[in-house]
């Protein structure tokens, strides 16, 4: 094996495309290199540099194969498309057998020849979401000027040249060197390979590996924060972003003014974040300190004492941007604010932030009874949730529509459970965020999403694909998430209606509004999935007969799942599938085989048992499924587990006498009807 090494080296990549960029650049490679059999490959990014390092055959062996043709005397046309396939000229043929043949031979190839005529038209095919192009004479691409490649195989150079044509690639040709730390060891160096490239640039202050950056950053910090009895703020993603930023990471600490500390904690956090990448941290007790953390790219020759006085005085100004927002905002009322948003559009067929506001604020005062809550309290924050849009805060920092909200709420005097609900009805933003529980909260977060769902679908905007630029799934599992956390009983379906109702008149009827039950019931499917449940039964249940209560559908799949664990009910899968297969059959040959069995055709005591079986069961499944009690529903479907097995081990339902087939195929049909109105079995897996 032999080992190959490329790194991509330039100026400064931006942190949120450098894995992408180094994912596509292992992508490529393993499809490129192929023939070479790629192993072990592996990659790097980091500020200036994308790489990849893997093991590779030292050559693709000679081959020789026989392609066989289309038949002698075929259409021109099927012969062109024969050779155009295989790029071959027309005196390559030959007869054998009444077909022409392609005889192939492909020579021997090193590797280092593979590599050196695939990575150009790679390099020059690879997608960034942006390129630039820099000097003159070529058409060459790259997110920012590319100034080295570094290619070695087994630490001898592969060149290979960008130019193609007159195109001069910029006169960039692969070789064996790459660079250090930007200021703490500046220059190019020789690189013999992959061991000798990491610890070359360790030594010449540059980290390789983003993770190996990102454990620097989070130990550092902490370090410092715990020095002084703090605690760092946990943010993963600013972990990361800032190991795309720097190829050394040397932490320090930050004060910030006291006449500062009055600030909401969440506008600080935020701007620090937003503006500076710097880390918020907390005291002993979980408020907000009068510090903060960054992470520089250098090694200051005082320590760090200008460099913490620089981040000083722009943290200053940022805070003081922040409280000119917050002073201005509070002049305002939310309440004074709500006409100024019939001026902002939400969609172009749903009108106006206003016109949402009043529909949120309708359908809150008809979920406040479903939830606990107090309908006047539930509509009056259905009508503010969106008002805090127009506040400069949120302006210069929509990560906080909801939290600005709340406080300005409570500036106002409005009611806890109004500015809670303020904030709150935004929850759950994504998979790990907890739900509302406060019942005015509860009631707003769902009209909230219940308007969204109804409008984006009535104007034809449904999710398609792995599009879905309203967010829309995301809704409905939010929904989901708040009805299951806080034991709701809603209908969900109707309040879809409700909400579909209060729409501009032209879209309540819109067609994709009845696409809604089944969007709700995947993403529950998707939900149960993820937990590990059983979504095959969901499935199975919800075929017998859409319902919008969630706790309803959910406790009769737990039945009927529970029921399936047993050996009855392993027999009972068995039973209900034979029976619609058989019916799939004769269906196919005869028709539809409806209508009740006649008592007066069954022949057999087996056939007869099974019948009264079954009427007890269906009387007893009825009252239970209206009662809610599914495991007596459960329990009157698993005594039919003996009477199934006496029929088919005893009775040939496609009996020779015409009537006795007809009234046997009935009394299975009657039997699927049974099953079909617990669930439809023939959803179940296994």
């Amino acid at each position: 094996m032999a080992e190959f090494l490329i790194e991509l080296f330039g100026e400064e990549i931006p942190a949120a495309l450098q894995e992408a960029a180094a994912a596509q650049l292992t992508q490529q490679l393993q499809s490129a290199l192929a023939p070479l059999a790629v192993r072990e490959l592996q990659n790097f990014w980091g500020p200036r540099r994308i790489a990849a390092c893997c093991q590779l055959d030292p050559a693709v062996p000679g081959s020789s194969s026989t392609e066989r043709g289309p038949r002698e005397g075929a259409p021109e046309q099927a012969l062109a498309g024969f050779l155009r396939k295989h790029g071959a000229a027309r005196d390559a043929l030959r007869l054998e057998g009444g077909f022409w043949v392609l005889d192939r031979r492909s020579e021997p190839m090193s590797a280092a020849s593979l590599i050196g005529s695939v990575l150009p038209p790679l390099l020059r095919r690879f997608a960034w979401p942006k390129t630039m192009r820099w000097g003159t004479g070529s058409s060459f691409a790259w997110i920012r000027p590319l100034t080295r490649i570094l290619c070695l195989l087994d630490g001898r150079t592969v060149a290979f040249t960008l130019a193609e044509g007159a195109d001069g690639g910029h006169g960039l040709v692969a070789g064996n060197l790459t660079e250090g730390h930007r200021f703490l060891s500046p220059g190019p160096f020789r690189v013999a390979g992959l061991q000798d490239w990491q610890t070359g640039l360790r030594a010449r202050h540059v980290l390789v590996r983003a993770g190996d950056r990102a454990t620097l950053i989070r130990q550092g910090v902490g370090e410092l924060a715990a020095r002084e009895g703090l605690s760092v703020v946990p943010d993963e993603g600013l972990v990361g972003e800032v190991a795309g930023l720097v190829e050394w990471p040397v932490p320090f600490l930050g004060s910030i003014d006291a006449v500062f500390m009055d600030l909401p904690p969440e506008v600080m956090q935020v701007s620090m974040r937003v503006n500076q990448r710097y880390f918020a941290l907390r005291d002993a007790g979980g408020r907000a300190a009068a510090r903060f953390a960054f992470v520089a790219n250098t090694i200051p020759a005082d320590g760090g004492r200008l460099v913490v006085a620089g981040n000083e005085r722009v943290l200053r100004a940022r805070f003081a941007d922040a409280r000119h927002f917050w002073d201005l905002d509070r002049a305002t009322s939310l309440e004074a604010r709500l006409p100024g948003l019939e001026a902002v559009t939400f969609h172009a067929a749903l009108g106006s932030q206003a016109a949402r506001a009043r529909r949120i604020e309708r359908l809150a005062r008809l979920l406040a009874e479903r939830a606990g809550a107090d309908p006047v309290l539930a509509a009056r924050a259905g009508l503010l949730a969106k008002a805090d849009l127009l506040t400069g805060m949120v302006g210069e920092f929509p990560e906080l529509q909801g939290v600005m909200g709340d406080y300005y709420a409570r500036h106002d005097g409005e009611p806890e459970a109004v500015a809670r609900a303020v904030r709150e009805h935004y929850l759950p933003r994504g998979a790990a965020d907890e739900t509302p529980r406060a019942p005015v909260s509860v009631a707003v977060a769902l009209a909230d999403r219940l308007d969204s769902l109804a409008g984006f679908f009535a104007a034809g905007e449904k999710p398609g694909g792995s599009g879905d630029p309203y967010a829309l799934r995301r809704a409905a599992l939010g929904i989901i998430r708040i009805v299951r956390d806080n034991r709701l009983r809603l209908d969900l379906f109707a309040l879809l209606r409700e909400a579909a109702a209060a729409l501009p008149e032209a879209l309540r009827d819109a067609p994709d509004l009845a696409l809604l039950p089944g969007f709700i019931a995947e993403r529950l499917r998707v939900q149960l999935r993820t937990e590990g449940a059983r979504h095959d039964v969901l499935a199975a249940v919800s075929a017998a007969g859409p319902d919008g209560d969630l706790a309803r559908l959910l406790a009769r799949t737990e039945a009927v799942s529970t029921l399936l664990g047993t050996a009855e009910g392993a027999d009972l899968l068995a039973g209900a599938t034979r029976a619609a297969n058989i019916l799939r059959i004769e269906d196919r040959k005869d028709g539809p085989h409806g209508g009740p069995p006649s008592a007066a055709l069954l022949a057999s005591g087996e056939e007869r048992a099974l019948l009264a079986a079954m009427q007890s069961a269906g009387t007893e499944i009825d009252r239970a499924l209206a009662a809610e009690q599914y495991d007596a529903a459960m329990a009157a479907l698993a005594a039919l587990r003996a009477p199934i097995d006496s029929f088919f081990a005893g009775v040939t339902v496609n009996a020779e006498d015409p009537d006795l087939r007809q009234n046997r195929l009935r009394l299975l049909a009657a039997l699927r009807d049974l099953f079909a109105q617990v669930a439809d079995f023939g959803l179940i897996e296994g």
